[in-house]
């Protein structure tokens, strides 16, 4: 039963990373463009998961906080890049 559920939410997070995809391609704006970067930052980080609990091993789970930690960073550095114009001062 567990391997259905898996594979139903592989395929909604793999569906929801497509429509981020046609987010950031074709969005308005810049910054709407970097929310639909940190929304498939997120979603990678729930299919990591989805496959370390499908695999069982605890390396998938250290990559997903390495990867939340990335994705966290790069959002704000983005964002502080549209406000300011730099990033270092």
């Amino acid at each position: 039963m567990i391997e259905y559920a898996l594979l139903f939410a592989f395929g909604c997070y793999g569906i929801a990373l497509l429509f981020n995809l046609y987010r950031v391609v074709v969005a308005p704006g810049v910054p709407d463009r970097i929310l639909a970067l940190d929304t498939m930052a997120i979603n990678m980080i729930a299919l990591l998961t989805l496959f370390g609990i499908r695999q069982g091993s605890a390396m998938y789970f250290e990559a997903t906080l390495l990867f939340a930690m990335v994705g966290f960073v790069s959002t704000v550095a983005y964002a502080k890049f549209m406000l300011r114009g730099n990033i270092i001062e």
